[in-house]
């Protein structure tokens, strides 16, 4: 049988809202090296491998807004569904100081390889659901590392990023979180967005509101924090939706 390369949950929902998981896991497919990339456990339990608690969010937060979920069921590491065919960064080798021993010797080939099985097959699912009706509304939920090696502690407990072309959920959903004295990154830690990512195939080429947020990993530890940031950014998401559609 072959494995699918992504899950979908609540195909059946009916709002607008799609919600995206690209980083939800660190599972390698076993026709890749046996299902080894060759790093140890600790590694692989890295952000370098998956986004830790991106998942559970995500699901609670499907739930809550009636939407259906789209996630990933292979890791970054074997090839990263967040970036575009011609990213440099799409198939790594080394990541965060680590070499990564299934992927040194990947070639043209093994990319494709890769591509066809895994990233295509779950970017035309996601292109599916989100065109299931003419307003559909991406959010995509990623996760941080609260520090990276020899750098100062972060200090936001969530990011919005956002690409200039289009700030029209960003902006309400950051005023509404900072409203709440949560910590809140605009455009941090990340800057925005990379030409070919999932939501500028996804929203900005087709003009479909979008967010994408960025949770701190140590505050998604357990399913019940994530349940509770779930609750605490559904309506704030809402909210801003409403604000977008009362200003048109």
């Amino acid at each position: 049988m072959t494995e699918t390369a992504f899950h979908i949950q609540g195909a059946e929902r009916s709002a607008c809202w799609l919600v995206t998981c690209d980083h939800a896991t660190n599972h390698v497919p076993d026709w890749i090296n046996g299902g080894d990339l060759g790093l140890p456990p600790a590694d692989m339990a890295r952000h370098i491998a998956y986004d830790p608690g991106a998942l559970g969010v995500s699901e609670a937060l499907a739930r809550l807004l009636d939407a259906p979920l789209i996630s990933t069921n292979f890791s970054r590491l074997v090839i990263d569904p967040n970036r575009g065919e011609t990213d440099p960064t799409l198939l790594m080798k080394l990541y965060d100081g680590t070499i990564i021993p299934a992927n040194r010797h990947a070639d043209a080939a093994e990319k494709l390889r890769r591509l066809e099985r895994l990233h295509r097959p779950y970017h035309k699912a996601l292109e599916t659901l989100a065109a299931r009706r003419e307003n559909s509304v991406i959010c995509a939920i990623h996760s941080f590392t609260p520090q990276l090696r020899g750098r100062p502690p972060r200090p936001w407990q969530v990011g919005i990023l956002s690409d200039p072309r289009d700030r029209r959920l960003a902006e309400p959903l950051i005023e509404a979180l900072r409203a709440r004295h949560i910590p809140t990154g605009d455009n941090e830690p990340y800057k925005g967005h990379l030409a070919g990512d999932s939501i500028d195939c996804h929203a900005l080429q087709t003009g479909r509101l979008n967010i994408l947020i960025e949770l701190r990993q140590d505050l998604i530890q357990t399913r019940a924090q994530q349940e509770e940031w779930a609750a605490t950014l559904a309506p704030l998401l809402q909210q801003s939706l409403d604000c977008c559609q009362n200003q048109r």
